[in-house]
This record gives C-alpha cells, sequence and structure tokens, in this order.
C-alpha cells in the first residue's frame, strides 16, 4: 500500500508541478484562457481579474504539487489539490458536455487537450488523490513544521517571481506557433492527403406553406413548385487546421499587404499592439521613435494593431498602420507592445516592450 501510495504521490505531485510551470511560462496566455470562459458563460465583467487570477491559479497547482511531490507540508499540499479537483472535475465535466470553448488550457499552450480529454485526467487524478488520502498518515515530516512552512514560502515566492518575469520579457519556452526561427508561410500550408472539415450540407424548400429540409443528393432543383428557403451547414467532423491559419495584415486604407511582408527579402520589424488604449503611452511613444529610425535606416516598420479606425487616427505620425485580428496579434506575441523581427517571411527575433534592442542594434542590421 505505501508503494501505491508513493507512486501515486509522484504521478500527481509531477502532473500539478508540470500543469503550474507551463502556465507561468505563459501567464498571460492562461489569462487569456480565462478571459475565453469568462466571456463564454457571460461572465465577461470578470475579464479584469483573468491576469491575477491566472497567476494565483497556476501558482496554487505548482505548490500543491510541490508539497505533495517533496512531502514538506504533504497534507497541505494533498488538502490544495483535493479544492482544486472538486472545483474543476465538475467544471470540466461541464465543458466537456457544453464545449463553449474547444481547447481547456489545463497545460497551457504546451500540451492541448480537449476537454472531455481533461475530464478523463481529473477521474484519473481523483482516483490517485484517494489512494494519496488513504495513505497519508504512513508519511512522516522530513523536517520541522517550521522549517517546511519556510521551504513553501519561499518557492512560492520564486515562482510568483518567475511569473513575472515571463509576464515582463516574453515565455522564457515559445510554445505558440510565431516562435523564432518559423517561416511563416511554411506554417500556412495545407499537406495534400490531410482530412478537412467536413460538413453536412441540407436545404430548406418550401411547397404549399409546408417546408422541408433536402440533402445535396435529393433536392428538388428542377421542380419550380418548390421554393428555396434557406441552407444549412453543419460541421460534422473536423478537419486538419495548420498552426498559423488567420495571418492577414492589411493597412488602415483596406490594403493587403501580407504576401508583401512575407516575400521581403529585407528586414521588417513588426510592432504590435493588440489594443493601442491597453498599452502605455510611454512604451507607444518609444516604439514610434524606434519606427522612425529603422525607417531612416531603410528597414520596414509596420504597427499592427486591431483597435478600431478612430482610435488609429489619434496616433498617427507618418509610419505605417496596420490592422489584423485581435486573437491573431495575441497569439502572435504576448506583449502590448511588442517587437517581431522578420526577413523573407521568417522570425528573426521576438521581444516585448521592457527588452526590445537599442536603435542602435537595428542600425547594424541595414549593412547586412
Amino acid at each position: 500500500m505505501k508503494l501505491l501510495s508513493t507512486l501515486s504521490r509522484i504521478l500527481i505531485g509531477l502532473v500539478f508541478i508540470f500543469s503550474g510551470i507551463v502556465k507561468a511560462i505563459d501567464p498571460l496566455g492562461f489569462a487569456y484562457k480565462f478571459h475565453d470562459y469568462f466571456n463564454a458563460f457571460h461572465l465577461g465583467f470578470l475579464n479584469n481579474i483573468s491576469l491575477p487570477l491566472a497567476i494565483f491559479m497556476c501558482t496554487a497547482e505548482f505548490i500543491s504539487g510541490f508539497a505533495v511531490l517533496t512531502g514538506f507540508r504533504l497534507k497541505t499540499g494533498i488538502w490544495g489539490i483535493i479544492i482544486l479537483l472538486i472545483i474543476f472535475t465538475p467544471l470540466t465535466f461541464l465543458l466537456a458536455l457544453t464545449n463553449p470553448v474547444s481547447d481547456c488550457g489545463c497545460f497551457g499552450d504546451a500540451i492541448h487537450l480537449t476537454n472531455w480529454q481533461t475530464f478523463g485526467k481529473n477521474i484519473v487524478l481523483c482516483a490517485l488523490l484517494i489512494i494519496i488520502w488513504k495513505g497519508r498518515n504512513q508519511f512522516e515530516n522530513k523536517l520541522s513544521r517550521t522549517s517546511e512552512w519556510v521551504i513553501i514560502f519561499i518557492v512560492t515566492i520564486l515562482f510568483i517571481i518567475f511569473s513575472f518575469v515571463n509576464l515582463r520579457y516574453l515565455p522564457v519556452i515559445d510554445f505558440l506557433p510565431y516562435k523564432k526561427g518559423v517561416k511563416i508561410a511554411e506554417k500556412m500550408v495545407i499537406p495534400e492527403g490531410v482530412l478537412t472539415d467536413k460538413y453536412n450540407t441540407t436545404f430548406v424548400y418550401e411547397k404549399n406553406g409546408i417546408q422541408k429540409e433536402f440533402s445535396l443528393g435529393n433536392y428538388p432543383a428542377n421542380d419550380s413548385t418548390w421554393k428555396f428557403v434557406n441552407q444549412k451547414s453543419v460541421l460534422v467532423k473536423k478537419g486538419y487546421i495548420p498552426p498559423i491559419h488567420d495571418f492577414l495584415i492589411s493597412t488602415v486604407n483596406g490594403e493587403d499587404i501580407t504576401q508583401k511582408i512575407l516575400s521581403d527579402t529585407g528586414y521588417s520589424v513588426l510592432m504590435i499592439s493588440k489594443k493601442l488604449s491597453g498599452a502605455k503611452q510611454k512604451s507607444l511613444s518609444e516604439g514610434f521613435k524606434l519606427g522612425n529610425y529603422c525607417t531612416s535606416k531603410g528597414i520596414d516598420f509596420y504597427i499592427l494593431t486591431s483597435s478600431g479606425t478612430e482610435e488609429v487616427k489619434r496616433y498617427e505620425n507618418g509610419l505605417t498602420f496596420c490592422s489584423a485580428d485581435e486573437t491573431t496579434l495575441k497569439t502572435m506575441i504576448r506583449s502590448n507592445p511588442g517587437y517581431i523581427l522578420i526577413k523573407d517571411g521568417t522570425i528573426l527575433g521576438k521581444w516585448s516592450w521592457a527588452n526590445v534592442p537599442e536603435e542602435d542594434w537595428f542600425g547594424k542590421l541595414s549593412y547586412k
């Protein structure tokens, strides 16, 4: 029994530690997932607490797993996992039934699980937790109560600092499709032979005041007594989706410059601000200054935002402002503003507003 309890401790401890770490690597991405859930359940007024809630949750997961795995404050860690599973097991069951958001986000962007897979994972964790709970008295404290609490406190502080470092300077490991070294166009290609989305299409026709649905094979195309009313397409099976499928950039005047950016053999800098109003004015001003410097050196500089036309007009300063989907911009970089350096459609560098290189660094690119 003790061996089974030990194995269960190791498994459940590692799962919660891993879950906490991958979320702490990308706390803003985890916050976006809370946004999705809040909006799906009409709780959009809670969006403002998404980031602190994300940091709290990944910290709680990591510390609970750490306590169970190491044995430092083991019972406290067990209670932490109990509370988390009591909250999230019924919730993931509800999500599996309703599917308001396709990806649960339980392992961040490192591993994607469906809602049913997440619910199954939680059931397994509950079984392991029962084994640990039954054998909890078999394990003795390794250190004094005070020493163990000091260790837990120090680890908690270090973990929170780790989260904020990733938040300020971009994730230490980039799990997103727009990572350094990626050639964007290649990630947009759908390979030959892969399954595409499969839809079941029906046609609604009306005759003598009675409506009837027909399939594609038997609809009354040549019978003028039937009047077409509507067409319905229902997704039956999801097909292959390329890692990058929504990269579309246009100027504020509506000109599509996506291919121009991807095929440019010179250096281009993309300054990305998902919402200009959500960025600090000082950071934007420094970005605009960098933009003027880059253009003076012959380096193309584009400002990508999902802000509306009226808001963009307030910032017009001679630089090239472009429109893009907000979700795409969130996926490209976890910073507002953030910067991506590309050449020939390949991502060569990514920086947040806090660690973007000095102007001289970009100036050297004009000689390469």
